[in-house]
């Protein structure tokens, strides 16, 4: 007698039930990076914060580095979002210059720990890959500030590629060691911004 095996099909409700699990998993990473920074979080300790069991996580993430490499995918995009919205804003090509720095750098400064992770933190190789697009994304942001400035005549020639990843380079280098330290002097922002506006062609 032959027994017929029937493919196992998930129901749309199990599905659900594991994407939550999935959010939850990610969004206590998430924290606590935000908190301890990625070399202070272990598998375990974010199976306790998510409220699931360590095998829980192994079964979304197959290791450390899976999972976190989530996580900074995840949180770069909602910094790059939130500066590529205050960049779009109205205004001269130096006023959305100023915005996408001062928003970057307020950003960064009010979660420092996990900002620092992000930039400058000794990670994974899969999490330092993700560190990597996540330059590039910077990059592509800026260089399309550029771009509109050289367009309009507001900004002098220039490399917009070679000028915005210097500009992303300068953003991350200036901010690194009040990130580590978890604060910053007040001047730090402003003259941070009018270093890139500067060097970029903008200041008025």
């Amino acid at each position: 007698m032959f027994t017929t095996c029937v493919a196992y099909r998930r129901t749309a409700a199990v599905q659900e039930r594991l994407d939550a699990t999935r959010i939850r998993i990610v969004s206590a990473a998430h924290d606590l990076v935000a908190e301890h920074g990625y070399a202070g979080c272990s598998i375990a300790l974010v199976a306790g914060a998510a409220e699931v069991a360590t095998g829980s996580v192994y079964r979304h993430f197959p290791d450390k580095g899976a999972l976190f490499a989530e996580v900074f995918r995840t949180s770069t995009q909602r910094e790059v979002d939130a500066v590529a919205a205050a960049s779009a804003l109205p205004g001269t090509v130096a006023q959305r210059l100023s915005r996408a720095v001062e928003t970057f750098a307020h950003r960064a400064l009010a979660s420092p720990r996990l900002a620092y992770a992000l930039i400058a933190e000794p990670v994974d190789p899969r999490v330092e890959a993700e560190r990597l697009a996540y330059r590039a994304a910077w990059t592509d942001l800026f260089a399309g500030l550029v771009d509109d400035g050289l367009a309009s005549g507001e900004l002098p020639g220039q490399d917009p590629r070679v000028s915005a990843a210097a500009a992303v380079g300068a953003m991350a280098q200036a901010l690194v060691v009040p990130l580590h330290h978890g604060s910053a002097e007040p001047h730090v922002v402003p003259e941070l911004t009018a270093f890139i506006t500067r060097s970029l062609g903008a200041s008025s």
